[in-house]
């Protein structure tokens, strides 16, 4: 019996760690591709003769797509098992990357960048139920200190490298370098990944109302608040009919799962005092990251009038202080009572956001480096404490349905934090 197929508390740690680690660039590149394309944006309204109101939905509808399909990822990986939902979200995000470097006007481009998240959104928080399934004790410090780094830094990262790209080559390659990678994970994790089995008769039953709801809920409530601003919000009637569907459907949604036999979501989970507190944090940090990841391209683009490299040049430092904290956080964590460590990284935070209110239209990569280097040290610290302190409390059997309702907390910050 080779290593892949034994069970997962018997694998040797070089077997689980090389199934991780492939797992680990799949959610790698799910989440770079919500960024990537953000210091790119005018190129890729440019290219596809589109207006900046159009072009703002080549993210959005990536998000959307993603928001809805993450909390369904638990349900999913029960029916197919782990190994094959993550191949099967592996392929078709690698092949709608095809598709959106391939699009020739900006509605098929946005079709297929919804496609991408939708397909794609699988792999986000699968990882994080392997990490707990495979890893115990001080090992699971290390995995959760790796997810933590890569669910903040790839965003971070993807306007520096979504503007390199664009600069030396095309925005096209900004979808074409996930076919390698995409392509390398969808044919080896089938090979090592071997935690669960499917179960079929999961679909006999399965609360497909929930999921409509769900789905309609979430949709609405990203298009209300991707799109509220530029229509000024309430005062606009499709907009104030999106609100009321959302909250309409997602209380519905809310009260169906707490009363049906198979939900899609465990709510209940939020009853555990560490999972219910580590799901706020998440919320929180969620608010925190994607909002000045979003914002801070916004500004040097629009404002400075920075080029797609330039801007990714400026914003790089956020990654470069994250990446060097890890072992640091690695080695005081094994020592430390990582609740500690999640104050200190939270009080970067809120630093950096001090330190980010005297910005003016003069700041440029210089001025910027103290904020970031407090936002990216900082969320290396905050970060693996809520994933530990939130998914290490829950039983095996309750992981996977719970770790999509974690997933959701943090995107539904992000975008909450994005708008206000």
């Amino acid at each position: 019996m080779t290593p892949a197929h034994l069970a997962p508390d018997q694998m040797p740690m070089p077997a689980k760690i090389l199934a991780f680690g492939t797992m680990c660039v799949g959610f790698f590149i799910a989440l770079l591709d919500i960024q990537i394309v953000s210091a790119s944006l005018r190129d890729i309204g440019g290219g596809l003769s589109a207006g900046t109101d159009e072009t703002a939905w080549v993210q959005t509808s990536y998000l959307i797509a993603e928001i809805i399909v993450i909390p369904l990822s638990g349900w999913l990986s029960r029916v197919m098992s782990t190994r094959w939902l993550f191949a099967i979200s592996a392929i078709g995000f690698t092949a709608t990357s095809l598709l959106c470097g391939l699009a020739w006007d900006i509605r098929s481009m946005i079709i297929f960048r919804a496609l991408q998240g939708f397909l794609g959104g699988s792999m986000i928080p699968t990882v994080y139920t392997t990490a707990f399934i495979y890893f115990n004790g001080n090992q699971r410090v290390i995995a959760a200190a790796t997810v933590g780094s890569i669910s903040s830094l790839a965003p971070t990262l993807g306007p520096t490298i979504g503007g390199w790209i664009t600069d030396h080559y095309s925005w096209h390659w900004l979808f074409f370098i996930n076919l390698i990678p995409g392509i390398f994970v969808a044919i080896v994790v089938p090979i090592l990944v071997r935690i669960d089995k499917p179960n079929r008769a999961l679909l006999r039953g399965a609360d497909y109302l929930g999921m409509a709801l769900m789905a309609l809920a979430l949709g609405c409530l990203e298009y209300t608040l991707e799109e509220g601003e530029r229509w000024d919000w309430f005062t606009d009637g499709t907009i104030r009919t999106t609100a009321w569907i959302a909250g309409i459907a997602g209380i519905a949604f809310i009260w169906r799962s707490l009363k049906h036999p198979q939900p899609i979501v465990d709510f209940t989970a939020l009853k555990i005092r560490n999972f219910g507190l580590g799901s706020a944090l998440s919320f929180v940090t969620g608010i925190v990251i994607f909002a000045t990841v979003y914002l801070t391209p916004l500004f040097l683009g629009r404002v400075r009038g920075f080029s797609a490299l330039q801007i990714g040049l400026a914003v790089f430092s956020t990654g470069l202080f994250q990446v060097s904290a890890i072992p640091l956080y690695t080695y005081l964590a094994r020592r430390i009572d990582t609740r500690w460590l999640m104050m200190f990284g939270f009080a970067c935070f809120v630093a950096s956001m001090w330190t980010f209110s005297d910005i003016t239209h003069d700041w440029g990569w210089r001025e910027l480096l103290l904020p970031q280097a407090l936002r990216g040290f900082g969320q290396q610290f905050a970060l693996a404490p809520v994933i530990t302190l939130s998914l290490g409390s829950l039983a095996p059997a309750r992981l996977k349905l719970a770790s999509g309702l974690f997933n959701l907390m943090r995107n539904l910050g992000g975008a909450i934090g994005i708008e206000v």
